[in-house]
């Protein structure tokens, strides 16, 4: 029975891009095993959300982890992560718990959750280029490297040329595209379907037009949900065949196999996408989605290597993802000492 007597928490800025932070929970069980958690603030805000959010949201998720996880973690027995409920700090001390049971039954994380694949079809996010050319060469390194699936941001102005340039370019590649909410018009989306498409991410705020879109085009349009609630609301509409799982972006593990369950339920394929960090929230949305009804190719690259704290790095080998199975738990051997470097702030207890 697992029984906490030790917690800390580690607050990082990471070194690439436009620095988003991330928040990594260790906890410390009575036998001295121990289990990491880690939850990240992306760079850009989702539709609705202003960049402010974030960063006051972050704030007030490291004060609510000093303030409330020791009493909601410290001495408490408990037998499975899903009898905690929601813990305090959501899904970093969540993953925690679940890496600490993990490796006490002495199993992976993937096999904990259900899953059953040994390695995973990666796909690769591609952003608009500042020409035509640059975007088709960008792809050729990604094809060169392995990758037999990429995934391109679109959004009106950008996306029936780039799409037209690497079809032609590479005609048995795998595509998909994700609109970021951007678009207004199904006319607009409708005419990428003559390419080939694999999926449509993410094309409208509004569950009615994903749901018009599905039923003119034969790429499967793809939801996003960030909690069952939504995901049920999505289904109901028939908004789509598809569910874009973000783990991260739930409060637990739990939630997130519920959501896997239900999308699978109700026939649809799911493609999971992990956070930037470290690696550990990385290496959970792996064990994610080695889960069956992830049939989709998954954004699991890894983030730059200077930056993860996990061994084997998390990430893709010639576009496949291999999920680590000789280690219980996340799978990864972590450098603490490199965490205490990184660490711009800390809390004890």
């Amino acid at each position: 029975m697992p029984r906490v007597r030790e917690l800390e928490l580690f607050r990082l800025t990471l070194p690439y891009g436009r620095r988003p932070e991330s928040i990594l929970v260790r906890i410390t069980d009575y036998g001295g095993m121990v289990g990491w958690g880690e939850v990240v603030r992306p760079p850009a805000a989702l539709p609705g959300e202003r960049p402010d959010d974030l960063e006051d949201g972050h704030e007030k998720l490291w004060a609510s982890l000093e303030e409330s996880l020791p009493a909601a973690l410290i001495g408490v027995d408990w037998e499975h992560p899903s009898e905690l409920g929601r813990v305090p700090g959501g899904s970093a001390a969540d993953m925690a718990c679940w890496d600490l049971w993990a490796r006490m039954k002495g199993v992976p994380l993937s096999h904990a959750l259900g899953g059953s694949r040994t390695s995973l079809m990666a796909t690769v996010r591609l952003g608009a280029e500042r020409s035509l050319e640059s975007m088709v060469a960008r792809v050729n390194r990604h094809v060169c490297a392995g990758y037999a699936h990429v995934t391109m941001d679109v959004h009106p102005g950008w996306d029936v040329e780039p799409l037209r340039a690497v079809r032609a370019a590479y005609p048995g590649l795998a595509i998909a595209v994700d609109g970021h909410r951007a678009y207004t018009e199904i006319s607009q989306l409708e005419a990428l379907d003559a390419y080939g498409l694999v999926a449509i991410e993410r094309p409208f705020t509004d569950l009615a037009a994903s749901a018009d879109l599905q039923e003119r085009v034969s790429a499967a349009v793809v939801v996003e949900a960030r909690s069952v609630e939504e995901l049920d609301e999505a289904v109901a509409a028939r908004a789509g065949r598809a569910l874009l799982l973000r783990p991260a972006r739930f409060g637990s593990l739990s939630a997130v196999r519920l959501a896997h369950d239900t999308a699978a339920a109700a026939g649809w394929e799911v493609t999971c996408a992990g956070g930037l960090g470290v690696g550990l929230a990385r290496a959970a949305t792996v064990a994610v989605a080695s889960l069956p009804g992830c049939t989709l190719p998954s954004d699991v690259a890894e983030p730059p290597r200077s930056a993860q704290i996990v061994t084997p790095p998390v990430g893709a080998s010639g576009g496949v993802v291999a999920v680590p199975l000789t280690q219980p738990g996340l799978g990864h051997t972590i450098d603490e000492e490199k965490v205490r470097r990184m660490a711009k702030d800390t809390f004890r207890v």
